[in-house]
C-alpha cells in the first residue's frame, strides 16, 4: 500500500485546502514511494498563523526546556536509523552508507543546536553615557521560512530548521518536491514526538508545478521575517530576489562547481582515494561535491591510470545492494542531464577514460573525461552526478587561478604531503571553505558552513547559525537620571 502523508500545520495532520495531492516517485525503480498533500498560498497561510501564534510561547521558553528537546530530538533520529535508510533509497535513491552518514551529522547538528541554546549570546557595550550600561542582545526575528533540499535530505532537513530553532524562532518548512518525507516530515516526526510544541515546526509540501507560487506566498507573508534556502544557484537567485524585494534577510546556501588540487608533493595514492570519494559519494549530488581534478603535470600520468582503475571499479546500481556505491540519480531526467553534459563534451573535443554512454533508467555510470575544451558546457556548469574531468597544471598560479574561474566559490581539497605549501594555495582559492590534504566535502556542525559568489551568502553552524537567525538589538539601562539641554 503506497504511503500517505499530509500537511503538518499547528501540530496536526491535515489535507491541503484544495484536497489536492501529488506523487513522489522512487527514482531507481520508477514506481510510486508516497502521496503527499500538494499545498497552495491559503496552506502557506494557515501553517504561517500557526508559527506566528506559537512564537511568543516558544521563544519564551526556558532555555533547559529547550535544550532537551534537541538532545531528545538527537536520540530519536539515531534510535530510528534504520527508517531513515529505507526512505532515502525508496526517496531519493540513497545509499546505506550515505543514509547513515546522514543521520549520523544530523543529530550531531541538533545537538549542537541543544549547546547553542545556552551559549552565551550578546555582548556588554563600553557605553558613552556617563552611570549607563549598554548591551548588544540577540534575540529571535520571529517566523523563518525554511526551504530543505532533496539531495543529502536528513542532513539539510536538520540543518534547515535547528540553528532557526534553537535562536528561539518558529518554521515554516518547504520542503523539496523530490524528497517531501526525507527532508521535511520526517525531521518534523523526530522534532514533534521528542517534545517541540504544536506550531513551532509547520511543514507544506506541494506538487511541483505549484513549487513557485507556494515560495512565493511564503517568502511574501509580512509575518516571515527571515529566510532559509538550500539548493540550486538558479532557484537561489529567485529566492534571493523575492526575499529582497520584500527586504527580508537570507541564509542561502547554493551550487558549487569545487575542484580537488593534487600539488605535486602528493601522496599519489592517498590522493586517488581521496579524489574519488569527493567526485562519487551520493553519486556526485553534494554541493561540495567535485568534479573538477586539476593534478601537477609530474603526477598526471600515474594519477589519471589509478584514477580512472578505481573509477571503473566502482559498484552502481541498486541503493539497497550494501555494495553499491553509485546509485541512481535523484529522477531520470537528472541522469539525462549528465549524459547530455558527456555528449556535449565529447562532441567538442573531450575525451571518456571510463563510463559514459546512455543512462539506465537513473543509474549514470561513473565517468571520467580529460581534454574538456572551454567551449563545453561541463567546463563552466555543474555537474552535479557521477562524473569528473581531469586537468593538468604546472605551477601553483596556473592551479590557483583554473580552480577560481568559476562563479561559484562553495569549497575545495587541496592534497599535499607539505602542510605549509597546501596552506599558501589555500589562502588564494575563493572559496568560502577549503581543506588542505583533504577532498573537498566535509561538514562539521561547530563549523561556519557557506559559500562565496554564486554559492551563496550566510553561515549555518555553531554560533554562525545562530546570528544568522537572529536579530542583534543594541539596550541601554541609565543607573541615573540624564540632564538634558532643554
Amino acid at each position: 500500500m503506497t504511503l500517505h502523508r499530509d500537511l503538518l500545520i499547528g501540530g496536526k495532520d491535515l489535507p491541503a485546502a484544495s484536497g489536492r495531492t501529488t506523487e513522489d516517485v522512487s527514482p531507481y525503480g520508477a514506481e510510486v514511494y508516497a502521496t503527499v498533500a500538494a499545498a497552495d498560498a491559503r496552506d502557506v497561510t494557515r501553517a504561517v498563523d500557526a508559527a506566528d501564534a506559537a512564537f511568543e510561547g516558544w521563544a519564551a521558553l526556558g532555555p533547559a526546556q529547550r535544550r532537551r528537546i534537541f538532545l531528545a530530538a538527537a536520540d530519536l533520529l539515531e534510535a530510528r536509523t534504520e527508517d531513515a535508510v529505507r526512505i532515502m533509497a525508496g526517496e531519493v535513491g540513497g545509499t546505506r552508507p550515505w543514509a547513515m552518514f546522514n543521520v549520523g551529522l544530523a543529530a550531531n547538528i541538533l545537538r549542537e543546536a541543544g549547546a547553542a541554546v545556552t551559549a552565551p549570546r550578546g555582548e556588554v557595550l563600553s557605553a558613552q553615557e556617563e552611570g549607563a550600561l549598554g548591551l548588544a542582545v540577540r534575540e529571535p526575528v520571529g517566523v523563518v521560512a525554511a526551504f530543505s533540499p532533496w539531495n543529502a535530505p536528513v542532513i539539510l532537513g536538520v540543518r534547515a530548521v535547528a540553528a532557526p530553532l534553537a535562536a528561539g524562532n518558529t518554521v515554516v518548512m518547504k520542503p523539496s518536491e523530490d524528497a517531501p518525507i526525507a527532508c521535511g516530515l520526517f525531521i518534523a516526526d523526530i522534532l514533534r514526538d521528542a517534545g517541540l510544541p504544536d506550531g513551532v515546526l509547520n511543514v507544506i509540501t506541494n506538487a511541483p508545478e505549484d513549487a513557485a507560487a507556494v515560495a512565493e506566498a511564503l517568502i511574501a507573508d509580512e509575518r516571515v521575517r527571515a529566510v532559509n534556502f538550500t539548493g540550486s544557484t538558479g532557484v537561489g537567485r529567485i529566492i534571493g530576489v523575492h526575499a529582497a524585494r520584500h527586504l527580508k534577510p537570507a541564509v542561502l546556501e547554493l551550487g558549487g562547481k569545487n575542484s580537488v588540487i593534487v600539488l605535486e608533493d602528493a601522496d599519489v595514492g592517498y590522493a586517488v582515494d581521496a579524489a574519488v570519494f569527493s567526485v562519487f559519494m551520493n553519486s556526485g549530488q553534494i554541493c561540495m561535491s567535485a568534479d573538477r581534478i586539476l593534478v601537477h603535470e609530474s603526477l598526471a600520468e600515474e594519477f589519471t591510470a589509478r584514477f580512472t582503475e578505481k573509477t571503473a571499479s566502482l559498484a552502481s546500481g541498486d541503493p539497497s545492494d550494501p555494495h553499491t556505491v553509485v546509485g541512481p540519480l535523484v529522477t531520470r531526467d537528472a541522469a539525462r542531464r549528465v549524459a547530455a553534459l558527456v555528449e556535449d563534451a565529447v562532441a567538442k573535443g573531450a575525451t571518456v577514460l571510463t563510463g559514459g554512454g546512455a543512462p539506465e533508467g537513473a543509474v549514470h555510470p561513473a565517468t571520467v573525461l580529460t581534454g574538456l575544451p572551454e567551449e563545453a558546457e561541463l567546463y563552466r556548469g555543474e555537474a552535479f552526478g557521477p562524473l569528473a574531468v581531469i586537468s593538468t597544471f604546472a605551477t601553483d598560479d596556473e592551479a590557483i587561478a583554473f580552480a577560481n574561474a568559476t562563479e561559484h566559490g562553495l569549497t575545495c581539497g587541496i592534497i599535499t604531503e607539505n602542510g605549509t605549501h597546501g596552506l599558501r594555495v589555500a589562502r588564494r582559492i575563493r572559496t568560502g571553505i577549503v581543506h588542505v590534504n583533504d577532498q573537498s566535502v566535509a561538514d562539521e556542525p561547530n563549523a561556519p558552513f557557506g559559500g562565496f559568489k554564486g554559492s551563496g551568502y550566510g553561515r549555518f553552524g555553531g554560533r554562525w547559525g545562530i546570528e544568522a537567525f537572529s536579530n542583534t538589538r543594541w539596550v541601554t539601562l541609565a543607573t541615573q537620571q540624564a540632564h538634558f539641554p532643554f
